[in-house]
């Protein structure tokens, strides 16, 4: 079918309101980075550690009911001791009394009587015996126990060391996404350094969600440095990879200072945690909140403060957990003059400072 130039005119025409109104820009959700070795191997760590730590816990979980059980045997085999040694006091007496007990049973006066004798005496010997059988189903019960528990200690400390094993290769490959990182922002120092002399704080641009958004100062220490391109790129030495708890700790509260007062704000956590995981920058997510929905104040979509495509989400940890995995599979560790170009398009040199200069004021 041949379009007519006034039917292709129209088209334009939508597609323009359209931009303008940021729908057309809003991004997919991109792949181009999906099929990464570097980004699959930083996936699988912490997936082996995950797996690893669950090892740990239900080993421990074993190991300690199993100490408990031992605890509750040695504090009933005191008691089982005595109760079996005057057990065994009272068989001795009975074997040394035999003509006694036979003289005992020969008085019964009629058949009823002598077996009603014989089942006392019996009934006597059997709680006797019984006594002493406790004690040594409980001994030999404590014994399993122990040795049970050494095989126990020995596989948790097995498994401590599988998962410590797990979270240095988990900080391993994101020492290594970091560095390559920021091998590709320094192949792409001339892009950086053009958008940023593009833009001037105070600057208005469409973002990719639709909304206005204003180029942000540089933080000081970006403005302050000696070369001008220094505040074009994001500070990628300002990340230092550790252990997961310990990453988590120190960045949950960055981003909530940052976030403070915000719909965003208290999900600091939720922001380092998922940043670890997927081995991203944890200033990544945030920052481009702040552009696109000045840090969930307004939303195109519920939840939604990154204009990520047309997606809306329940809650904010879904939410951000989703992005931040989104960013790691299609954007890369951090933000980058060809993330910039993806993200938001027709402004892209704008979003990108914005971004940039949020990121580097964590």
């Amino acid at each position: 079918m041949t379009t007519t130039p006034s039917k292709l005119m129209a088209a334009i025409a939508l597609a323009s309101t359209l931009s303008g109104l940021g729908l057309a820009a809003a991004p997919a959700v991109a792949r181009a980075d999906e099929s990464s070795d570097l980004q699959a191997r930083v996936e699988s760590t912490i997936t082996a550690y995950n797996e690893a730590s669950k090892h740990v816990s239900e080993v421990n979980e074993n190991l300690n009911a199993n100490q408990a059980k031992i605890d509750e045997l040695e504090s009933k085999l005191p008691e089982l001791r005595r109760k079996a040694s005057a057990s065994i006091g009272n068989l001795y007496k009975m074997q040394q009394s035999g003509n006694g007990l036979l003289d005992l049973v020969l008085s019964a006066e009629d058949f009823n009587d002598l077996i009603s004798t014989i089942n006392y005496l019996d009934i006597i010997a059997s709680k006797n015996n019984e006594a002493v059988d406790r004690l040594l189903e409980s001994a030999n019960q404590l014994s399993e126990a122990r040795d049970t528990l050494k095989v126990e200690k020995s596989e948790a400390e097995a498994a401590a060391a599988a998962a410590q094993s797990a979270m240095n290769e988990a900080v391993a490959a994101r020492q290594k996404a970091q560095e390559e990182a920021a091998a590709k922002l320094a192949a792409q120092q001339a892009e950086a350094a053009a958008a940023a002399a593009a833009t001037k704080p105070g600057d208005t641009f469409t973002a990719a969600s639709g909304n206005t958004a204003t180029v942000t100062e540089p933080a000081p220490e970006a403005s302050a440095a000696p070369e001008a391109s220094a505040a074009s790129v994001p500070d990628t030495t300002e990340v230092t990879w550790s252990e997961r708890d310990a990453f988590i700790n120190e960045w949950a509260g960055r981003i909530d200072a940052y976030l403070e007062g915000s719909s965003l704000g208290g999900h600091g956590a939720t922001f380092a945690g998922a940043a670890f995981d997927h081995g991203v920058d944890p200033r990544f997510s945030p920052a481009i909140a702040t552009v696109e929905s000045s840090n969930g104040a307004v939303c195109f979509r519920p939840h939604n403060a990154w204009g990520w495509g047309s997606e809306s989400w329940d809650d904010w940890d879904s939410a951000i957990n989703d992005h931040v995995a989104g960013l790691a599979k299609g954007y890369g560790y951090t933000v980058s003059p060809e993330a910039a170009r993806k993200y938001c398009p027709p402004n892209w040199e704008h979003w990108y400072t914005s971004v940039v200069n949020n990121m580097n004021s964590m």
